[in-house]
């Protein structure tokens, strides 16, 4: 958290040098505002992270040419942002526009490729749109094997994805062998503490819980926990994800008082980090009913479903497996009542 602070100075200061010493729209201020982006969105705070990356882009419209390479940059600095604030329409808009620029600007297996072909497949599978997702984070994967040596860090996400989509697909031995692949390069490239570990040993400990593996799946989500609560500032919403599957593994194994206070202590989390439509409170929203439903509070229950069912309208397809998810659990808990 240190870290980001003294970078968010640092960007600050050299911005002020800059209004100083140069016109209104001199070129170096649309990298200004767009190191400043960088910095609050990996700390989470992604209204002044939109606010920064689009005032440089703003600053490319006057100083660069249609189709430079530096337009897809911010169009997908900007999906990014979108994409963490659960407004995946907007992201995927901007991931495309980012990815059109680079077919005209860039040669063909470009390593920035890779990237677009990730974001957008991450898009999709949040839209639950899973052979969509896997046949992207596929083609990002093919990109960077070309294009990077064998245990680059930036191999270590496509793989992490990958397992995801195998995990929703419950092909669990695939996502098993892909999320260990990634953490493997992770743990030769990176140091120990960095989050994208966090987000190998979560990817893991999600497929363990599935496979019924509950002990080795407690271990990976509290090693995963661990190093975020070292390395992220402390309202992170990848912090939340920790708490939330820490909170699903305690649920399975029918440990309800724990499970509950993980599952609240994440929902604190997005409450404060998130937009209050993101899909994923409405996942919080839902797996706390299913804590109260397991428990036979089934007013409580239906509650927590109703709130997950509104967000989860109003954020995702109609047609998204999510919101038929909710409809069977506020079926299953009026029959109980």
């Amino acid at each position: 958290m240190g870290e980001y602070k003294k970078a968010l100075s640092s960007y600050e200061r050299s911005l002020e040098i800059r209004k100083i010493a140069l016109p209104p729209n001199h070129p170096n201020f649309a990298q200004s505002y767009n190191n400043i982006g960088s910095v609050y969105y990996n700390m989470g705070e992604y209204s002044k992270a939109l606010s920064s990356h689009e005032r440089s882009l703003e600053i490319k419209k006057i100083t660069v040419p249609p189709n430079h390479p530096d337009f897809a940059q911010s169009y997908n600095n900007i999906g990014s942002v979108y994409y963490n604030m659960g407004e995946y329409s907007k992201a995927l808009s901007s991931y495309e526009r980012s990815l059109e620029i680079q077919k005209i600007a860039l040669p063909p297996n470009h390593p920035d490729f890779a990237q677009s072909y990730n974001n957008i497949g991450s898009v999709y599978y949040n839209m639950g749109e899973y052979s969509k997702a896997l046949s992207l984070y596929e083609r990002s994967l093919e990109i960077k094997k070309i294009a990077l040596p064998p245990n680059h860090p930036d191999l270590a996400a496509p793989y992490n994805n990958i397992g995801s989509v195998y995990n929703k697909m419950g092909e669990y031995s695939k996502a098993l062998s892909s999320h260990e692949r990634s953490l493997e390069i992770n743990k030769i490239a990176l140091p120990p503490n960095h989050p994208d570990l966090a987000s190998s040993y979560q990817g893991i400990a999600l497929v363990y819980a599935n496979m019924g593996e509950y002990s080795n799946a407690l271990s990976s989500y509290e090693r995963s926990l661990e190093i975020r609560t070292i390395a992220l500032p402390p309202n992170h919403p990848d912090l939340a994800g920790s708490y939330q599957g820490i909170a699903l593994v305690y649920n399975k194994m029918g440990e309800y008082s724990k499970a509950l206070s993980s599952h609240e202590r994440s929902l604190e989390i997005q409450k404060i980090a998130l937009p209050p439509n993101h899909p994923g409170l409405a996942a919080s929203y839902n797996d706390i009913g299913f804590v109260y439903y397991n428990m036979g509070e089934h007013s409580k229950a239906l509650t927590y479903y109703e709130k997950a069912e509104d967000i989860w309208k109003k954020s995702l397809p109609s047609n998204h497996p999510h919101i038929a998810l909710v409809k069977r659990n506020i079926d299953n808990v009026k029959k109980k009542m």
